[in-house]
């Protein structure tokens, strides 16, 4: 592969040569046209193994983004660049479990194999136990639509680990329904086995907490909307979270790095 040095910068195909970028690297790259086209990866008998295995990927990649969905409201401040392609590597591991379909048709069974969410940061640069190392206790009831993140009196001056300039921040608590995934024939994708519950979620927020100030004890409460109760094709993840601010005047402004949400539980 040759790496373009010119003054000339521009990508495509100038007869056998594309030129492209890559990610993450400086310069512009060229390399000679060739592979198999669109229409054989689709079609030809060579490639069944490749089609099998992009179907699967697909669907691995929406449940990731099922997971996302359902806590969109904190998921920019929350997460880090690569959180899209290590939830769809975690669904791709559900994925393989699955020892009752065809390859390229294997349901993303998240109910049986809750275990690969349990403890997932969203940010894997910022640990929520590294941050964060009051006690606490978490508890759902048993239709598990409803939770309570339960924090008892704690000076935060040496239990919290927060950005320069904070003086306050807010813990997090959430519930999130995710749905199995499974393939349909007749839509000819996978499609979520509870799609009215798949991404139902709630997010709730402590006060505003003094950073050096001693914080009684507190519970935060989360509960699914709609008086839903999850089936037994759903898993219900309960995150927890920290986000900081500083205050001025009567305002909070929320840092923009720092925050870290984690999966602490699914059931």
């Amino acid at each position: 592969m040759a790496r373009q040095k010119g003054v000339i910068k521009y990508v495509g195909t100038l007869g056998d040569i594309r030129h492209f970028k890559i990610k993450g690297q400086e310069g512009f790259f060229a390399g000679m046209v060739g592979g198999p086209s669109g229409d054989q990866v689709l079609t030809a008998p060579e490639f069944e193994r490749t089609r099998e295995n992009m179907n699967e990927f697909g669907a691995c990649a929406k449940a990731g983004k099922s997971v996302r969905t359902g806590l969109s409201q904190i998921m920019k401040q929350m997460s880090d660049s690569q959180v899209t392609g290590r939830l769809t590597s975690i669904m791709k591991k559900i994925n393989l479990e699955d020892q009752t379909e065809a390859r390229g048709y294997r349901k993303i069974e998240i109910s049986t194999q809750r275990n690969y969410l349990k403890g997932f940061e969203f940010n894997k640069n910022i640990s929520l136990t590294g941050i964060f190392n009051a006690p606490y206790s978490l508890t759902h009831t048993p239709d598990r639509a409803s939770c309570e993140f339960v924090i008892p009196d704690f000076n935060p001056a040496n239990l919290v680990s927060a950005p320069s300039g904070t003086t306050h921040f807010r813990l997090i608590t959430s519930l999130s329904v995710v749905s199995d995934f499974e393939y349909n024939a007749t839509t000819n994708s996978y499609d979520p086995m509870d799609a009215d519950l798949n991404e139902v979620n709630d997010i709730q927020f402590s006060g505003f907490l003094d950073l050096y100030a001693p914080i009684p004890a507190t519970t935060i409460s989360a509960t699914l909307p709609g008086a839903v109760v999850p089936t037994v094709n759903t898993t219900v993840l309960q995150c927890i979270g920290i986000e900081f601010y500083q205050q001025v005047g009567p305002n909070y402004y929320l840092f923009s790095s720092g925050s870290c949400l984690k999966v602490e539980d699914a059931f």
